[in-house]
C-alpha cells in the first residue's frame, strides 16, 4: 500500500509554485483539518492510469433543516442522478468523484466513478447542523491537496466542486466566509478549478449573497425553490456542466466561464 501524501508538503508546493496564497496555506496547514483532508484523498495517484484526470467533489447539506424541509428524498434523488449522469459520460475513465457531507462524514473518498457510493436512506439522515465555512475549507483543502498530488505526478488535473446548503453557516469554529473567499481566489485564479454552490430555498436566506461572500462566481450559484422538481433541475444542471468540463481542457475554460447558464 502506497504511503499517505504529506499535506503540508503538498500545500508548501502550490505555495511556492503560486497557486496559493500565504493567507490559505496557513488557513490549510492548520493542524486540526489536516486529519480531515486526508480521508478525503483516498485512490493514490500511482494507481490511476488516466493521462488526465477530471476531480469531481461534491458536499450534500446533512443538516436538521433538510429533514425538516421535507427535502431528504430530493437531495438523494437529486445526487443520484448525478452519479448516474457521471458514470454513463464518454468521460467516466477520467473522472474521479469524492463525497463529504456537511457536517464531515466521509461518503466515500476519491475514486473512480464506477465505484461511487449512491445516496440512501441507510448512509443519509440529515439531522445535524451548518457549519459551512468550516467544511468547505476542509473540502477544498482535499481538492487542492489531490490536485497538487497529480500536478507533481505530470498529470493534467481540472476540477469542478458543488457545495450544497439550505441554510447560512450556523456551527463554524473556526473559518468565516472571507477564509473560504480567501481559498477561492486562489484556485479560480489557477484556472483549472471550477466551484459551484446550491443554496435550497428555506424562505430567508440571500444565498447568492452567501455564496459571493465565500467567493464564488454569481455563474456558478443555483438557487433552486423548495420543490423536488426545482431540486433535482439544479443537480441535473451541475451533472450536464461536469461532462462538458470533463471533455476537454478548451471546454473546461469555456465551461468555467459560461457558468450554469453555458
Amino acid at each position: 500500500m502506497s504511503q499517505a501524501p504529506n499535506l503540508n508538503n503538498l500545500f508548501q508546493e502550490a505555495h511556492e509554485e503560486g497557486l496559493l496564497s500565504t493567507a490559505s496555506a496557513q488557513v490549510l496547514n492548520a493542524s486540526d483539518i489536516g486529519a480531515q483532508i486526508q480521508a478525503g484523498l483516498g485512490i493514490s495517484v500511482d494507481d490511476v492510469m488516466a493521462s488526465e484526470v477530471i476531480l469531481v467533489s461534491i458536499m450534500p447539506d446533512d443538516s436538521a433543516s433538510i429533514e425538516y424541509g421535507n427535502n431528504t428524498a430530493a437531495v438523494r434523488d437529486g445526487y443520484n442522478t448525478v452519479i448516474d449522469a457521471l458514470q454513463t459520460s464518454s468521460q467516466k475513465d477520467n473522472i474521479l468523484i469524492h463525497t463529504r457531507y456537511l457536517n464531515g462524514f466521509v461518503l466515500y473518498p476519491y475514486c473512480p466513478i464506477e465505484q461511487a457510493v449512491r445516496m440512501s436512506e441507510r448512509n443519509y439522515n440529515p439531522n445535524q447542523g451548518t457549519p459551512l465555512y468550516d467544511q468547505t475549507v476542509v473540502l477544498l483543502g482535499t481538492v487542492l491537496a489531490k490536485s497538487q498530488e497529480f500536478a507533481n505526478n505530470g498529470v493534467p488535473v481540472r476540477t469542478i466542486t458543488l457545495i450544497i446548503t439550505d441554510g447560512a453557516d450556523e456551527h463554524s469554529t473556526r473559518a468565516n466566509a472571507k477564509t473560504v473567499a480567501t481559498l477561492v481566489k486562489d484556485m479560480l485564479r489557477a484556472e483549472n478549478h471550477i466551484i459551484a454552490a446550491m443554496g435550497i430555498d428555506d424562505g430567508s436566506t440571500n444565498f447568492r449573497q452567501v455564496f459571493c461572500n465565500m467567493g464564488i462566481n454569481h455563474e456558478w450559484i443555483l438557487t433552486p425553490g423548495n420543490t423536488h422538481t426545482e431540486i433535482r433541475k439544479a443537480f441535473q444542471l451541475f451533472s450536464q456542466s461536469a461532462i462538458r468540463a470533463s471533455q476537454a481542457a478548451t471546454n473546461f475554460s469555456q465551461t468555467a466561464l459560461g457558468g450554469f447558464g453555458n
